[in-house]
């Protein structure tokens, strides 16, 4: 079956579109057709070289469509089935999965973060060179095959322009706060970034009825976005003082619970030093390559202060990627707010240049099977 992808070659080309080769899904595996992909920060971080993968790459991780045809042994999904892509393809039975932390799997560790199936190819091909899908998805493809724990089905009803955000930023950010952190109503919130999955956070902030919800970003489009999705208060570092203004807002102490989720060692370890004794930092930003912080411990023990790490919202996809849908189609998540922009498959080198800029809401592209 030939695919229309957007195929990454080296940092500092442009990501080119073209035709691949898919072959059929595997035992497990399933094949689904795309409807819609968010553009994520991940993507971002390869394109630039902040992490480092080698080419051919479809990039993509973050999407939904419809199930076209199913592996041997398939059981969880169906034709026909309208479904939210993970790109956490657990194998259900290790300690993590039986603790309800599938994404520290190792199955992840050994086929997402390798870009690889199970049996360790891809289904992609260019000819005779094979073309890895990023963490085992590739979703800037019109087609995908993904193990089918990576495809998690969902209501039929729901527009999947915007269930295709729960695949990562919503599950990521929403998933913070309610399955990686205890966050408690009126508890104070200080999120750093307002991307997809900041922004996620704020929404997720409100869901459990927090107190103060205050974001901080250098661009002006993304906070106004933050303060449409319920932050309570604004900040850019290029104008105020970020220390000052937080305890401004709050008190000397600090906040109850910060979220870093930039990835930048500067804002973690600010985020570190705003939080009270007893808070917490929630580390949700994905770093660069080789990126460490530093702390005092002795501030750390005695004044009882955490850090803890977040990996995909610490989500369960597929109990948590239907709730999530529910909340949105029930109006009390609002994924409509968090798209920025709409694009076709071909202006993808424009939607990470709108990244780059800081432009507010994420990018949607939208797949044309007419």
């Amino acid at each position: 079956m030939k695919v229309k992808a957007a195929v990454f070659e080296r940092v500092g080309e442009p990501i080119h579109v073209e035709e691949l080769d898919l072959e059929d899904p595997k035992r497990g595996e399933v094949l689904v057709r795309l409807e819609a992909a968010g553009v994520c920060h991940s993507d971002y971080h390869v394109v630039k070289g902040e992490w480092e993968s080698a080419g051919p790459l479809v990039l993509g991780h973050e999407g939904a469509g419809v199930v076209e045809k199913i592996g041997p042994g398939v059981t969880s999904v169906s034709v026909g089935d309208h479904v939210v892509l993970s790109w956490v393809p657990y194998c259900g039975t290790c300690a993590y999965c039986m603790a309800g932390k599938p994404a520290l799997c190792p199955k992840v560790e050994e086929t997402a973060y390798q870009n690889v199936q199970y049996d360790g190819t891809s289904r992609l091909s260019r000819g005779d060179e094979s073309v890895p899908s990023y963490l085992a998805t590739g979703a800037f493809a019109d087609r995908v095959i993904v193990h089918e724990t990576g495809a998690v089905p969902i209501r039929k009803d729901a527009p999947l322009d915007r269930a295709a955000l729960v695949g990562c930023a919503v599950a990521t950010g929403v998933g913070a706060v309610l399955n990686t952190a205890d966050v408690q109503p009126g508890d104070t919130v200080l999120v750093f970034g307002c991307g997809g999955v900041g922004l996620s956070v704020i929404m997720g902030a409100g869901l459990v009825s927090a107190g103060q919800i205050i974001a901080v970003d250098m661009s002006d489009k993304a906070l106004e976005l933050a303060k449409s999705l319920g932050a309570t208060a604004i900040i850019n570092p290029s104008r105020d003082d970020v220390a000052t203004t937080v305890r401004g807002l709050v008190d000397e102490r600090g906040v109850d619970w910060a979220f870093e989720a930039i990835g930048l060692k500067p804002t973690i370890e600010q985020a570190y030093e705003l939080i009270s004794p007893g808070g917490t930092v929630v580390v949700v930003g994905q770093s660069a390559d080789g990126v460490t912080i530093e702390i005092d411990p002795m501030v750390m023990s005695d004044r009882e202060k955490s850090i803890i790490g977040c990996n995909y919202g610490s989500s369960r996809p597929a109990i948590d990627f239907p709730r999530l849908i529910d909340l949105y189609m029930q109006g009390k998540l609002d994924l409509d707010r968090l798209v920025g922009h709409t694009s076709s498959i071909n202006e993808v080198n424009e939607a990470f240049t709108r990244m780059g800029q800081g432009e507010g809401g994420r990018t949607v592209i939208l797949y044309d099977h007419a």
